[in-house]
């Protein structure tokens, strides 16, 4: 590897970001931003430092109106696929063949493909369809906003829906072809990774260290998906990390810092990180402690995934400008008119500055009407509806004890993303704030933030989130850890930076385990009608184990049912830390859902899994048509990931078979 990589696949917004890692110990560089090239408008391309996160699908027949090859003659993992016979057998700046080979391999291994099995894009309706990513997509959402995917990534946590099947765009009409959350992320990194093998012909991307960033709160199911995504656009997957976006942000302030951020932080500092992107608020809190005479970042908490973000602030905007234009007698739909919001968008960013001067700004879009076609419509909007908008409706003055409106009121609505009822980002700040304790139960509070996210390069917005804190902590005023901040970038060179600490360059923010982790182990003894058999818990985790590591539970076989549904009940315990893995505590009362008393300790129970575990692929037995199940005897191996999940692993004794059970040990 010669490079670290770091990508983040926004939500309207994405980037690449790289560094060269340490060698022979000359001092690494910063992470630098990649432009990208994209197309504009037909037969325009340009390199800009950011690919909007837009998807457009047309039809088959406007690849012949203009000239679509990219400056990697579209190759077939970029937008547009092969061109033509020629193209698709000759690539030209592309990875060698066997580094292609290597990534469909890698795919088929991880996601338990047959090697006969042909990895192709999944979730299209259409294969034939006419694809473009970017600036272009973005713009033409203005113009066909039915043939444009947006927020692909924030559908991969929607669990009610299946995110492999093409459904997007959501609620489009007719026969517009759709693609699936997944394919879309698909497309967007295999742009970025065309791109950099376009630019770095003799480094392929397959052979560096990618670290790719997600929400904080990304449950399991949308980290897999995110990583199908990646491997399909030719990813390594033996080597791709995950890295949390507020804490990408903050790796950010580190590799500018170099070693001068013992200087900034102090021993106790606490230091929370609001992270407003396009469509999602992050949140987490990260302190400065005093380890072994050195002063290390730890992980404190992550809050939970808001779909509410800057987004929300330009249609807000694009609501009043409606009103406006209505009283010149222009009706809009500001729902449907991605080109009003984008005007909205440049007002927002015009007038929101501290020191400008103007009060208004020119918001001018096509006409429709008979009578306006080809024609523009403008109106003047005023700097002090911005103001009011921005500031009063989703960063107002509250108490630290409110919390935002979690229902509308309405028994009905329609099938979408679980928006959030309430805009008041202050208030969602508050709610995670006021319920964050430290082991002793005393509240944690912050005494330095980080921002980040576009919507933060307003000064005004900025003040505002700071007298907010100060009005909540008086006595530690918080203050800015870093005024300064590239808003924008700061998650994709955060990640390109951690890609070099994981290497061994530089320092790493910690999260480790408060409590010790138990699985259930149901004991052998004769039925009783009536009378459960009663439970052992078996540590597999202990009190301080720290994210990104792993251990084997040592311990006697177990049996494992293979073949139908099962219920697998876990414990923690924050007063145990001499249990090791492998440790057992005998003899829990089944029947006890809550805390259990062993020894005047407690165990508290974890929610369940129900799951069902088939045989591997490769089996002799296939459980699915045989009317038993299987027991086969395992022991355990527990990783916790870099996200805060704990996997624990079924190994079978005596074969080659894994199964993984996963939950998140962070407290919410």
């Amino acid at each position: 590897m010669k490079y670290s990589i770091g990508i983040d696949l926004g939500t309207t917004n994405s980037e690449l970001a790289y560094r060269l890692l340490e060698t022979d110990g000359k001092p690494d560089s910063k992470p630098v931003i990649l432009n990208i090239p994209q197309f504009v408008e037909p037969s325009i391309i340009e390199s800009r430092p950011v690919l909007p996160s837009s998807l457009y699908i047309g039809a088959e027949e406007e690849r012949d109106i203009s000239n679509w090859a990219l400056p990697w003659d579209s190759l077939d993992l970029a937008s547009n696929g092969p061109k033509d016979a020629a193209a698709e057998t000759a690539p030209t700046n592309v990875p060698e063949e066997s580094a292609i080979k290597r990534a469909k391999g890698l795919f088929r291994k991880v996601f338990g493909l047959d090697s006969s099995t042909e990895v192709k894009p999944s979730g299209v309706s259409n294969p034939n369809a006419f694809y473009l990513v970017g600036e272009i997509a973005s713009r033409r959402a203005a113009e066909y906003p039915e043939r444009v995917v947006s927020s692909a990534k924030s559908w991969l946590t929607c669990s009610r829906v299946d995110r492999r099947q093409p459904i997007l765009p959501w609620n489009a009409q007719g026969a517009v072809s759709k693609v699936s959350p997944v394919e879309a992320s698909r497309r967007y990194l295999a742009h970025f990774v065309a791109a950099w093998n376009h630019a770095f012909p003799d480094d392929p991307i397959f052979d560096q260290q990618v670290v790719l960033t997600v929400p904080a709160s990304f449950d399991e199911s949308a980290r897999e998906l995110t990583r199908e995504a990646a491997g399909r656009a030719g990813l390594n997957l033996e080597t791709l990390l995950f890295l949390e976006e507020p804490q990408a942000a903050l790796y950010s302030w580190l590799a500018q810092m170099g070693s001068g951020w013992r200087k900034e932080l102090q021993v106790g500092d606490v230091v929370l990180v609001c992270d407003v992107g396009g469509g999602t608020t992050d949140l987490s809190l990260i302190r400065a402690e005093e380890e072994d005479g050195e002063l290390v970042l730890r992980r404190l908490a992550v809050g939970n995934r808001l779909l509410l973000g800057g987004d929300n602030i330009d249609l807000a905007l694009a609501h009043r400008a409606a009103e406006l234009f209505t009283q010149q007698g222009v009706k809009l739909n500001p729902w449907q008119s991605s080109a009003l919001w984008r005007q909205c968008r440049e007002a927002k960013e015009a007038l929101l500055q501290a020191d400008e001067t103007d009060d208004s700004y020119k918001v001018s879009i096509l006409g429709r009407s008979s009578k306006l076609v080809g024609e523009s419509v403008s109106i003047l909007f005023p700097k002090a509806d911005v103001v009011s908008i921005a500031l009063e409706g989703f960063f107002p003055t509250c108490s630290i004890t409110e919390r935002p409106k979690r229902r509308t009121g309405f028994g009905l609505r329609e099938a979408g993303l679980p928006y959030e009822a309430d805009a008041a980002i202050t208030k969602h700040v508050a709610a995670f704030l006021d319920s964050r304790v430290d082991d002793s139960g005393a509240a944690i509070i912050p005494t330095r933030f980080l921002l980040n996210g576009g919507v933060f390069k307003s000064k005004l917005i900025e003040s505002r989130f700071q007298r907010q804190l100060e009005m909540w902590y008086p006595d530690a005023k918080p203050t800015n850890l870093h005024p300064d901040a590239e808003l924008e970038s700061a998650v994709a060179r955060g990640a390109a930076y951690y890609g070099a600490v994981k290497h061994g360059s530089g320092v790493r923010i910690r999260g480790a385990s408060a409590r010790s982790y138990y699985i259930g182990i149901e004991t052998s003894a004769p039925a009783i009608p009536g009378i459960p058999r009663p439970l052992k818990a078996l540590c597999v985790a202990p009190m301080g184990m720290e994210e990104g590591s792993e251990c084997d539970v040592p311990s006697e076989s177990f049996e494992l049912v293979v073949g139908e549904r099962a219920t697998f009940r876990f414990f923690s315990s924050t007063t145990r830390p001499q249990d090791q893995p492998g440790a057992v505590v005998d003899w829990i009362d089944p029947e006890e859902k809550s805390v259990i008393q062993v020894s005047d300790d407690e165990l508290h129970e974890t929610d369940p899994i129900e799951t069902r575990f088939d045989a591997s692929p490769d089996s002799e037995t296939n459980v699915e048509q045989t009317a038993e199940p299987e027991f086969v005897a395992v022991r355990f191996h527990t990783k916790i990931t870099e996200l805060g999940a704990m996997e624990i692993w079924c190994d079978e004794v005596d074969g080659p078979r894994s199964w993984k059970l996963e939950f998140s040990v962070r407290d919410e």
